[in-house]
Order: structure tokens, then C-alpha cells, then sequence
């Protein structure tokens, strides 16, 4: 199949399409709402919103999380034809050149912006390109190991923004906590529905190595401490949204036991998606 030209539309919608612009969307909108409610609530929402020194490293955030989706494209390619063959890109619509090209310019952007900004964004910005580099070619076809890196990364998006305000430490972590604790469960519940491609692949992730019910049995308990600790962190500042949280865990547990075809699983990954923006909107409410 041809690929697009470098100058037609298509080449930049199907790269639009690689880099999951929703998801880099719900990522920038998070880091700036922590900034708003948690990390600068002295400031008003003019000052924080034309801060060009956080425009940066939103964008830096969002490069990096773009080149992550495009690497996993790069080495899930076959995978792919199997699990989501209308989704496929890489060799397809767009060369793996240009493919390799756009993961290596958006990754070093984001690494020089981190290092204009300070040093230790810089590093931060350097570990979590190359932590998404390594999960995309090895770590995401082992059992967990993978899954508890995206979740760490994600909960790393929201400590960040403390790191450039320096300011409400306690109550970014916890949102940190809550970010890292939804998208580890949502990216076990992918394994689910991606297993299919995964174990022709000889990928070893929990669905394949454990099945699906001890996976889902371990989803619960993950659930279970991430109750645990939100309830243990968030209860002094407010009663009401740990509560709320417990409630929408349990109806999220009746749902991942009923799920059982791959359309489930996708509608799961979804619900993850719809929590975490909850999650995230609350931080109006402290």
C-alpha cells in the first residue's frame, strides 16, 4: 500500500491520528486545572493561563506523551493488524521512517523545552521519554511491570506541575495518586481486550499468563487499595468526594465482572477515561 506524501493532508491527519490528540487533550487539560485549583491558587486564572514558562511545559508533557503513542504504534504494528487493523498507521498510511522520524523530533523538543525550563523537568522529561521507549519495545509484554510504568508516568503529569509552582505539595500527590492508581486499571483492562493479538505475538501480559478471571480478581484488589489510599489521604480535607469515589469504584467492579467480550473491555477503557476526568473536575470542588 502507498504510503501518504509528506506534502498532502493525509500525512498530517494520519499523524494527528498516531499521537491520539484526545488523549493529549484530557493530558494538558489536567495539568493545567492542577495548576488553576491546586498549585497556584493565589493567582488568578489569566496569570496562570498565559504563563509561558507552564504553556511550556504542558507542551513539553504533551510531546512526550505523543511520542509514546507513536512508539508503541512503531512496535505494535502486527499486533495491531490483529487486535485494531482500522486503527493501524505505521507502514500503512505513514512510512516507519517518518514514523521513526516524528518519535525522535517530538522527544528531543520536549527534552530541550524540560531543560530550558530547569533541570530537573529536564530529567524528568529525559527518564519519562526514555521510560516510554523502553515499555513500547520490551516492558508492555510482561505481566504488570508495563502497566505500573504508564500509571507511574501518568501520575508523574500532575507531580510535575507542583514541581514548577512548588506550592499545595500534599494535594497534588494525592491527585497524583488517583491519576497513577485509574490508568493502571485501565491499562490492565486493555490487556483484556487486546489479548487476543497479544498472545500470538508471545506477549506475556497478566490476561495471558494468569487469564482473564485472576485478572480481573487482581483489578479488584488494586480497586481495593486504591480506595484504601485515596480514603486515607483525601478524608481530612473532604468526606465527600472519597465517598463518591467508593461509590463509582464499586459500580466500575459490577461492570469489569460482567464484561466478557472484547467490545466490554473497550467500553471499560472508556468508563477509566470518564473517572479519571471526574476525578480530575473535583479538584473545583477542594
Amino acid at each position: 500500500m502507498k504510503t501518504a506524501s509528506v506534502t498532502s493532508p493525509a500525512f498530517y491527519y494520519n499523524y494527528l491520528k498516531m499521537i491520539r490528540v484526545a488523549n493529549l487533550v484530557i493530558i494538558a487539560v489536567t495539568q493545567y486545572l492542577t495548576a488553576i485549583f491546586l498549585a497556584s491558587p493565589g493567582d488568578n486564572l489569566r496569570s496562570v493561563v498565559l504563563d509561558k514558562g507552564f504553556f511550556l511545559l504542558v507542551l513539553s508533557t504533551v510531546f512526550i506523551a505523543g511520542a509514546g503513542y507513536i512508539i508503541n504504534d512503531y512496535y505494535d504494528v502486527k499486533i495491531d493488524f490483529v487486535n485494531k487493523p482500522k486503527r493501524v498507521v505505521v507502514g500503512k498510511t505513514l512510512s516507519r521512517r517518518w514514523v521513526v522520524i516524528g518519535h525522535l523530533v517530538l522527544n528531543i523538543a520536549a527534552i530541550g523545552i524540560g531543560f530550558y525550563l530547569s533541570t530537573t523537568i529536564g530529567i524528568i522529561n529525559l527518564i519519562a521519554a526514555f521510560s516510554l521507549w523502553i515499555y513500547s519495545n520490551q516492558l508492555k509484554r510482561l505481566p504488570f511491570i508495563g502497566n505500573l510504568i504508564i500509571g507511574g508516568l501518568t501520575g508523574l503529569t500532575v507531580l510535575v506541575v507542583g514541581q514548577y509552582f512548588s506550592e499545595r505539595a500534599y494535594l497534588i500527590l494525592c491527585y497524583a495518586v488517583f491519576a497513577g492508581f485509574i490508568t493502571l486499571v485501565r491499562e490492565i483492562i486493555k490487556d483484556m481486550e487486546d489479548l487476543k493479538g497479544d498472545e500470538r505475538f508471545g506477549c506475556k501480559t497478566l490476561p495471558i499468563v494468569w487469564g482473564i478471571p485472576n485478572t480481573k480478581k487482581f483489578i479488584y484488589l488494586i480497586l481495593v487499595l486504591f480506595v484504601t489510599t485515596v480514603f486515607l489521604m483525601i478524608w481530612p480535607l473532604s468526606q465527600f468526594l472519597p465517598l463518591t469515589l467508593l461509590g463509582i469504584l464499586i459500580m466500575l467492579i459490577f461492570a469489569i465482572h460482567r464484561a466478557d467480550t472484547v467490545k466490554a473491555y473497550g467500553r471499560l477503557s472508556t468508563i477509566c477515561k470518564i473517572i479519571m476526568l471526574l476525578g480530575v473536575s473535583s479538584m473545583i470542588y477542594l
